[in-house]
């Protein structure tokens, strides 16, 4: 079994710039973390693996920093680290970003599975793994909640719909979203740690691709134009009220009808 976990680092915090010009969040400098839906779909892999044999390749997209995820998912067990990156990649919206990680799955090999997570926190979008798998051209499945059998020419699983829950069984190739506790994420540890501080990380930039229109990539490949983007202002006024309970229940009602919030 040749599984792909594509996985993000994302803001560790909502303290987080935004380039008003772009519209993209100002990344560098920036306390980061692996989106936590990633997380799930790192030990779905794993747990496939322990399974039914195989090997696990973890791949992002980003900057240089984008690594420490990759190195994160080495100490879970992960066997292949790859980072997705490229000055010509600066600025993806969705569907660029779809097809930029397309293509660097067709250049890392040939995969059974590809897992993502549902979602990520910076964009919750959750349309970037059922568009991957559009530009593979491979059935997908999202919401994944649970697996019921590994085949070896398929795999069955529950999808929480909207209204239902669904039972399907596809075939490989395949890619699957998958929702929070579906497993419960292993914690990565210190003795893989040190035995992969060393592991080459492969790099794929925008040469390595067989589309080299770059009218596909980065913001020049994004339909998706933001017109204005910018922070909440913090608003931290308040009023205070005090007295017996049915003085301040009226109060507090007189306030909610003159904010014209009931």
């Amino acid at each position: 079994m040749n599984i792909l976990v594509c996985i993000k680092q994302v803001p560790g915090s909502t303290k987080v710039e935004v380039d008003e010009k772009t519209g993209v969040l100002k990344r560098d400098g920036v306390d980061s973390k692996m989106n936590p839906y990633d997380l799930y779909a790192l030990e779905t892999a794993l747990r496939i693996k322990e399974k039914s044999g195989g090997s696990i390749t973890a791949m992002t997209m980003g900057p240089r920093q984008a690594e420490d995820v990759i190195k994160e998912a080495f100490m879970m067990g992960v066997d292949e680290g790859a980072l997705v990156s490229d000055r010509k990649f600066a600025g993806s919206d969705v569907l660029a970003t779809s097809y930029t990680l397309s293509q660097s799955a067709k250049k890392l090999g040939n995969f059974d599975i590809i897992l993502t997570g549902k979602q990520t926190t910076d964009g919750d979008t959750a349309q970037v793994g059922p568009e991957m798998a559009e530009y593979l051209n491979i059935p997908h499945i999202a919401n994944v909640t649970r697996i019921f059998e590994i085949a070896d020419d398929s795999i069955t699983v529950e999808m929480d719909m909207p209204n239902t829950i669904e039972k399907v069984r596809v075939k490989y190739p395949c890619l699957l979203t998958l929702e929070k506790d579906i497993f419960q994420p292993r914690l990565p540890s210190y003795r893989r740690k040190m035995a992969t501080k060393d592991k080459a990380i492969r790099t794929i930039t925008f040469a390595d691709f067989e589309d080299q229109d770059v009218r596909k990539y980065g913001l020049d490949g994004s339909p998706t134009q933001v017109e204005r983007i910018f922070p909440p202002a913090a608003n931290g006024k308040r009023e205070i009220f005090k007295g017996e309970g049915s003085e301040v229940a009226m109060n507090v009602s007189s306030k909610l009808v003159e904010l014209k919030l009931v």
